[in-house]
């Protein structure tokens, strides 16, 4: 585990693979972003995609999917923000997902029991393009904390 202590600007890591299907691409656009070139392949053929894609909030929630099973956790006590978002290319069917993240900053927070730490996160397919970037900011125990 990974506390607020041990973590320095500057730092990187790279893990995660996600796999992307086109089931799952749909089951989540039904539910949640009902648009047809998420839901429906010829639909999605006539789109300006060309193909079935999957939603930029399920690009995101595949990205948390992969920051909850790093290798390395940190010790988050809660998520402040997302900011900067920027979708690079669209995911679809197929594509193997990675994530790379980079400390930007951090701060201590008024308690002595946790800080901030601010995080660049870059999602990757398996030919190395980007498909989204975006900064996030959480909240971060101590070693303090859990004593």
């Amino acid at each position: 585990m990974q506390y607020y202590e041990d973590i320095e600007v500057g730092s990187t890591a790279s893990f995660g693979s996600y796999e992307v299907t086109a089931e799952e691409i749909k089951s989540f656009a039904a539910q949640y972003d009902p648009q047809p070139f998420h839901i429906d392949e010829e639909a999605a053929a006539e789109s300006m995609f060309g193909e079935l894609v999957a939603s930029g909030w399920h690009t995101m929630a595949m990205c948390m999917r992969m920051v909850s099973q790093n290798p390395e956790p940190v010790a988050v006590l809660a998520g402040v923000s997302a900011d900067e978002i920027r979708w690079h290319k669209p995911v679809t069917p197929g594509l193997r997902l990675e994530l790379h993240t980079e400390v930007i900053e951090k701060q201590p927070s008024d308690r002595d029991i946790s800080g901030f730490i601010t995080r660049g996160i870059e999602a990757r397919d398996q030919h190395g393009d980007t498909v989204v970037t975006y900064e996030t900011t959480a909240l971060v125990k101590t070693l303090e904390y859990d004593e």
